[in-house]
């Protein structure tokens, strides 16, 4: 199902499916009817994904602006903030019934969520992919349902902001609290911790922290259970009926469900959740709670909800872990063992456990941030306990007035963060990762979907065949060639790669390109941090030359009418590209126009923007 679905969003074109509703639902039937053989069924599923996720696409027809609009006024109402580290976003429903993310700095005072503002702004449609098989902006906008981002330089409150919501409450919190522990940890703000700190983090293994997933989820649910357990316990009346553990669990979900809109509905914090409710409702019908058929209910449910997100780091990452680990520790059966065995099986269990989530996470990681941490086990195994018995029940107790227990929180973590910055100072903490293509990823994927589902005999078919599958992905990923020059769709931004590997841009800044710098140096093979090469041009123009062609670029129009004629009539020049839109009927074939990168071979690939959610043609 995820199958079909990522194949309908990774197609170059739009795909032309009459009737997608009914067919969707005429194939769900085909797949929950028994009596239709496994192969058919599997058929079926694959083009239930594909075409639930088509109409889904066109059922929710999010509204964006068409183009760039600069110093223009809008009037709408604050639904939601995003406390950063550096600067707030905010989330305004328009009049004009469009929804917009518009940041604000920290010079201006944060409104109020629920505030009826009036701003004047800038605002940008979101960009498309700047490369194949990279992060495509105004797809996830579109099904994040936001029709334009920019930056808002002064707003005056209309209307202030009367009664209460969840987001109201999460801003209260924000405001009494004033802490970006309790932002990330409780409210689920994701770039709330200092970027400096973050990178840190991430280099140890424990980036996953400061994303509310199953490890907040147990925690939280785990303490709430145990207070109401012991309560329970002290009531006669109760336990003489029923067990103490029924009516603490149902307490213990109330208060995850609680915890899930507070913490922003996060799709990993979903899938949590629902998880959570899966395995709570096992305990109370005396089911087997740790099995494959929960995690794939969830997914299932999930999918339903928003096919998109299967395209998501947080989907992905959340759930590669968790089929992971359900795989491995599903089968386990209970042991009554010593004092000294447990504490031993505690060790195991803790080592494993991070060493199978690191391994199931391993190529989602790679494909999204472009780096492995390689001292993830020694970071979780050290670090992570700091923050389950310390830096978490401090910071939820601190979330609700209490500041002395925010205070040492913050005190906890400054010591913890000096020894996460031991870890990532060790030699190679993290290995630098080519660009993934989408051919890499199935490869990597099914062979570890072959590792869990594949039922093996003595000879153990489901390692073998997932070996091969993953060794394949890896040979094409060491095999498939690195871009010499790219262009944005509308070749404003130009980059070009030297012989050391170091790409040189035509411009050190593009307001309406911030994307395109960091894809370009990660699908070049460097890092986003890396240093911005200025490309010298003569006189207003740019050349490129390799082993296999030559191509001209100029920004401004006097450069371009002085030298088209000769590029065109000149044999040694391959390809032209311009800024400007150019017309010369004598050597059309030799411009190039919207996004495209060009391999050393010659290859171009060009970017399509031309699905549903680009809308660039309307």
């Amino acid at each position: 199902m995820a199958f079909g679905a990522a194949l309908y969003f990774s197609l170059p074109y739009e795909p032309n499916v009459p009737y997608a509703t009914i067919l969707s639902a005429a194939l769900f039937a085909i797949m929950i009817w028994k009596r239709v053989p496994i192969i058919l069924r599997a058929v079926a599923i694959f083009m239930f994904g594909f075409i639930y996720a088509c109409a889904y696409t066109h059922a929710i027809d999010t509204p964006q602006i068409k183009s760039t609009v600069r110093d223009t006024n809008i009037v709408g109402n604050v639904y939601k903030i995003d406390f950063a580290n550096d600067k707030s976003r905010l989330y305004i429903n328009t009049d004009d019934n469009m929804r917009i993310r518009v940041s604000i700095g920290d010079n201006i005072p944060t409104p109020n969520v629920g505030d009826k503002i009036s701003a004047t702004a800038t605002l940008f449609r979101p960009a498309a992919a700047y490369a194949p098989a990279t992060f495509d902006y105004a797809r996830w906008a579109y099904f994040n349902g936001l029709g334009a981002t920019g930056y808002i330089s002064d707003y005056d409150v209309i209307i202030p902001a009367r009664g209460f919501s969840i987001n109201s409450i999460r801003d209260n919190l924000h405001t009494r609290s004033d802490s970006f522990l309790v932002d990330s940890l409780v409210l689920g703000y994701k770039n709330s911790v200092p970027k400096d700190d973050n990178k840190i983090w991430t280099a140890t293994g424990i980036g996953h922290v400061w994303s509310i997933s199953g490890f907040h989820m147990t925690l939280v649910g785990g303490w709430i259970f145990a207070i109401f357990f012991l309560i329970f316990r002290s009531i006669p009346y109760i336990t003489r009926r029923i067990p103490a553990r029924i009516p603490a669990i149902m307490c213990a979900w109330l208060g995850l469900l609680g915890y899930l809109f507070i913490s922003g509905l996060d799709v990993a914090t979903i899938r949590a959740f629902l998880m959570t409710t899966l395995v709570f409702a096992a305990f109370i019908c005396g089911r087997s709670a740790i099995s494959m058929r929960n995690i794939c209910l969830a997914f299932c449910l999930i999918f339903l909800i928003n096919p998109h997100y299967v395209m998501q780091p947080g989907f992905q990452l959340s759930f590669a872990a968790v089929f992971g680990l359900v795989w491995f520790w599903g089968d386990a059966q209970y042991v009554k063992r010593g004092r000294i065995q447990k504490i031993l099986r505690a060790i195991y269990v803790t080592i494993m456990t991070s060493v199978i989530a690191t391994i199931f996470t391993a190529p989602f990681v790679a494909a999204h941030f472009y780096a492995l941490p390689i001292y993830g086990l020694i970071g979780n195994l050290i670090l992570l306990p700091i923050f389950s018995f310390a830096i978490m029940p401090l910071v939820m107790i601190g979330a609700f007035g209490a500041g002395w227990a925010t205070d040492i929180a913050h005190e906890i973590y400054y010591w913890t963060l000096g020894i996460a910055n031991w870890i990532s100072d060790l030699p190679l903490s993290t290995i630098s990762v080519p660009h993934i293509s989408n051919t890499v990823m199935v490869l990597m994927i099914v062979g570890l979907v072959s590792i869990i589902f594949i039922r093996a005999t003595r000879w153990r078919e489901n390692y073998i065949i997932g070996a091969m599958f993953i060794c394949a992905g890896a040979i094409t990923l060491a095999l498939q060639p690195v871009p010499i020059f790219m262009s944005t769709y509308d070749n404003e931004l130009v980059a070009m790669r030297r012989a050391d590997g170091k790409l040189e841009f035509n411009k050190v800044r593009a307001s309406k390109h911030y994307f395109a710098f960091d894809t370009f140096l990660q699908i070049s093979g460097n890092a986003p941090d890396a240093t911005r090469h200025k490309h010298k041009c003569s006189r207003g123009v740019c050349e490129f030359k390799s082993d296999k062609f030559k191509l001209m670029y100029t920004q401004r129009f006097m450069p371009l009418v002085k030298n088209l004629d000769n590029w065109c009539a000149d044999n040694g020049v391959d390809y032209i590209v311009s800024y400007l839109d150019v017309d010369a009927p004598k050597c059309n074939h030799k411009i190039l126009r919207d996004a495209f990168i060009i391999y050393d071979n010659g290859r171009i690939d060009y970017v399509r923007a031309n699905r549903h959610w680009h809308n660039r043609h309307e």
